[in-house]
């Protein structure tokens, strides 16, 4: 019987800034989770935020994929005690918190997964994220294995992005295009010029303070991302796969 909390692999991959490639997970499926497992990705995103993803499938997402070679990172909902606390106690190894816009919203994050005195997560041992107790080194651990990624989706976090960026616990920056660029006054233009080129200089800011940088590439075209200075970048979506090849199938047999 395993009696030591597992090291998270994952978090250790950000802090020495190795190519992390990955896929956003919307759909709400436990063996969805388990059929993406093996594919070969290095991590798999469970959507709390835009999908009706609730606290029970996460659960079960979870199981689906623990023991194989892929680490999960859920993103919640918001930036809130409860809903991460919730989280970490179903067992995510790692989390990502959408739409922080400063250092101080950064602190609270990572305060939310931390055990007093050094945050204000709550403490329970008898969850899953404990293995039911068995983790005899769970309270002792927890804090240090527990990997936190923070979106930057506004103005107002590229500006404070530095600070962000210096706030012991936060493993990595995560940025989001179409909020981005709704921000910038580009809303559905992720791909213009100008948001793109505040992507790349967020990367070498992140890079400069000894931060790992992501992003979503949902188009699949992410290796300019990787050029410009990201280490965790995901390269798709469960739901553009799908409809990729619904349609792909579809025109090749649909009649003239």
């Amino acid at each position: 019987m395993n009696d030591s909390l597992p090291r998270n692999s994952f978090r250790q991959a950000l802090l020495e800034n190795r190519r992390q490639v990955g896929l956003w997970v919307t759909f709400a499926h436990a063996p969805i989770a388990e059929a993406l497992a093996d594919s070969g990705f290095d991590w798999l995103l469970f959507d709390m935020e835009h999908s009706p993803t609730d606290l029970h499938q996460i659960g079960q997402q979870l199981l689906a994929v623990r023991g194989r070679n892929v680490a999960p990172v859920v993103r919640v909902p918001i930036l809130d005690m409860a809903w991460i606390k919730r989280v970490l106690d179903a067992g995510a190894p790692n989390i990502m918190v959408p739409n922080v816009r400063s250092a101080a919203e950064a602190r609270e994050a990572v305060a939310y997964t931390r055990f007093a005195p050094e945050g204000l997560r709550g403490v329970a041992g008898s969850t899953r994220a404990g293995n039911y107790t068995r983790y005899k080194d769970y309270m002792a651990r927890a804090n240090e294995e527990i990997g936190v990624i923070v979106q930057i989706e506004s103005r107002e976090a590229l500006e404070d992005l530095d600070a962000i960026c210096r706030v012991p616990g936060v493993d990595a920056v995560f940025i989001g295009p179409s909020d981005l660029a709704a921000s910038l006054g580009y809303r559905g233009r992720s791909g213009h010029p100008e948001v793109q080129a505040l992507i790349a200089q967020a990367f070498r800011t992140a890079n400069a303070a000894g931060k790992a940088a992501g992003v979503l590439a949902a188009d699949g075209r992410a290796e300019h991302y990787f050029e410009a200075g990201a280490t965790m970048v995901g390269v798709g979506t469960d739901l553009h796969l799908l409809i990729a090849g619904a349609d792909a199938v579809a025109a090749r047999y649909a009649k003239a």
